[in-house]
């Protein structure tokens, strides 16, 4: 199995005819034939977006969110929208009732992204982001930005806060012959919908993922949330065997490190917390980010 999605996930676009849109969207049909089956822009409904791939895929634009999933039966939304728009454009997805909802777009103001999560709360939507590289299941679906050509289909979940390092832990376990069941990038912003625990949950739930690597930064407690719900859960006899790296640890207190949620502030959200948290849940923290298939597979040599 996999987890959020698969090869029957049906994809509208958000932002397509940008140059980020059309080219991930390129990149996304190009991949498994994931199936992207709309785009949406306010000022292009009913035109037609065609591709630059040699199959000339065309896809129909739509005015409103609502308009295209009622068209397409699509089930998840890519939003590839500027900053400005990007709050917006999530809140027109949960107003459409989309289930599931990736927003890649970075730079989201505080504000914006405050509004959007107390919509959620009272939705059936699942947002993953924003600013994050989106999710992949090998072989049968890529909404975001993710490298299709690391993955190799298998059995670790990958989930981190981390876009490069996402990619790191994907490509490691190919190159060790473990491959992946689904790969998530939550992104990295203090204000976001789908956390550590939401991800760490289906992986446990999902009998094909049989490992996890979880990829951490300095900043907020998600991490500490995480090791704690997995102590929980482990009490109750599920767990699997996982591996992990924090991501900022020679970061001064104060400072930002890449992403707006990676700062410690007022002596929390340190390295070295996370790392006692997460080995107190029986997560093996690797050294390195370079070593993180190595120590997964120590883990599972045991």
């Amino acid at each position: 199995m996999s987890i959020l999605v698969n090869k029957d996930t049906k994809v509208i676009v958000q932002g397509l005819t940008g140059k980020t849109g059309t080219f991930h969207t390129e990149q996304a049909l190009e991949y498994y034939g994931t199936k992207m089956v709309a785009g949406v822009h306010p000022k292009k409904g009913g035109e037609t977006w065609s591709s630059g791939l040699d199959s000339a895929a065309e896809l129909p634009i739509f005015a409103t969110v609502g308009e295209a999933k009622e068209a397409t039966g699509a089930d998840a939304s890519v939003i590839y929208v500027p900053p400005a728009g990007a709050g917006a454009a999530i809140i027109e997805a949960i107003d459409a009732e989309v289930p599931f909802i990736v927003c890649i777009t970075e730079g989201i103001p505080v504000a914006d992204m405050v509004k959007v999560k107390r919509r959620l709360e009272k939705s059936n939507s699942r947002l993953l982001g924003p600013n994050c590289p989106g999710v992949l299941t090998p072989e049968e679906c890529k909404i975001g930005i993710m490298p299709g050509s690391i993955f190799k289909k298998g059995s670790v979940g990958v989930v981190s806060r981390s876009g490069t390092l996402t990619y790191e832990a994907v490509f490691q376990t190919s190159n060790a012959g473990l491959g992946q069941t689904t790969a998530v990038g939550i992104g990295g912003d203090p204000v976001k919908g789908t956390e550590f625990i939401d991800i760490l949950e289906m992986f446990l739930a999902d009998d094909e993922t049989q490992s996890i690597i979880m990829i951490g930064e300095i900043g907020g407690s998600a991490e500490e949330e995480a090791a704690q719900f997995l102590k929980d859960e482990a009490k109750k006899g599920r767990s699997k065997p996982m591996a992990g790296f924090i991501a900022g640890r020679t970061a001064p207190p104060g400072r930002t490190m890449g992403h707006a949620g990676a700062v410690i502030s007022g002596g929390k959200g340190g390295a070295e917390d996370k790392i006692e948290a997460m080995e107190s849940a029986g997560i093996k923290v690797s050294p390195s980010p370079a070593k993180l298939g190595e120590t997964l597979l120590e883990v599972l040599k045991g």
